[in-house]
Parts: C-alpha cells; structure tokens; sequence
C-alpha cells in the first residue's frame, strides 16, 4: 500500500515517540526523509540516525534525544505544505519560528535545508514543518 504523506506520517511517528519517551523510532526510509532526519541531527534535536537496508525498502531509525531530567529536546513539530495545499516561500518571505528558537524546514533547489540557510544563500523554495 502506498502512503500518500510519508512526510507527514514521519513527523507524526516523531512526535508521537517522543510524547511517550521512546528511545528510538523507525519507519520506512526515502531521500527525502534522511535529509529531514539530517538536518534534525545537525540542529540538535535527534541524537542519531540509521538507515537499515531491507528487501522492499530501507528502514531509517531515529534515535531520540532529551534532557538530563527527561526534557523533551523536541517541544513541537508542525507540518506546513501539504499534498492538497502546497505552500512555498520567496527568499525575502522565508519564515521564522519562534523567532529564531526554532527551524523551519525547506526544500529547494539546492537541496533540502533550514530557513537559515536557505535565507544565507539567498533562495527560496517549499516549507515542509516546523520544528521546535
């Protein structure tokens, strides 16, 4: 069975995951998600990522990351384009989350990367979530 959103559904088995302090989470792996899940670790949210090869397809498990205390470092994750309404951002538009605390996910031509970067070099693209 195909899935329509992998994104979204990814997103979902994060936070879903880290409500219940899970330590990891897998789910069936694609570039695009390794390049979320990449990016999650180079900020700090997520402590590691594996992609496991498999026969119909690759798994890809995220190790998640909390405090000292059992701090969630993932207070939220919001999806943004969807499927039925995608939603893009010029360079100068670009959003910010949280003023600043948090990441804004987008795809663009160069790649898939945050709105930081993505405003440092100038171009714009598909904001894809949230995440703080």
């Amino acid at each position: 069975m195909s899935m329509t959103d992998p994104i979204a559904d990814m997103l979902t088995r994060v936070r879903n995951a880290n409500s219940a302090f899970q330590t990891s989470v897998s789910m069936p792996s694609s570039n695009k998600l390794v390049e979320i899940a990449r990016i999650m670790k180079e900020e700090g949210y997520v402590e590691e990522y594996v992609i496991t090869p498999g026969d119909p397809q690759a798994t890809l498990e995220i190790t998640l990351k909390y405090g000292p205390k059992r701090q969630r470092t993932i207070t939220g994750i919001r999806r943004i384009s969807k499927p039925g309404l995608r939603v893009y951002a010029k360079k100068d538009e670009l959003p910010r989350v949280l003023g600043g605390l948090g990441i804004a996910v987008i795809s663009t031509s160069d790649g898939v990367m945050t709105g930081k970067k993505a405003r440092a070099a100038g171009i714009g693209g598909e904001v894809i979530a949230y995440i703080w």
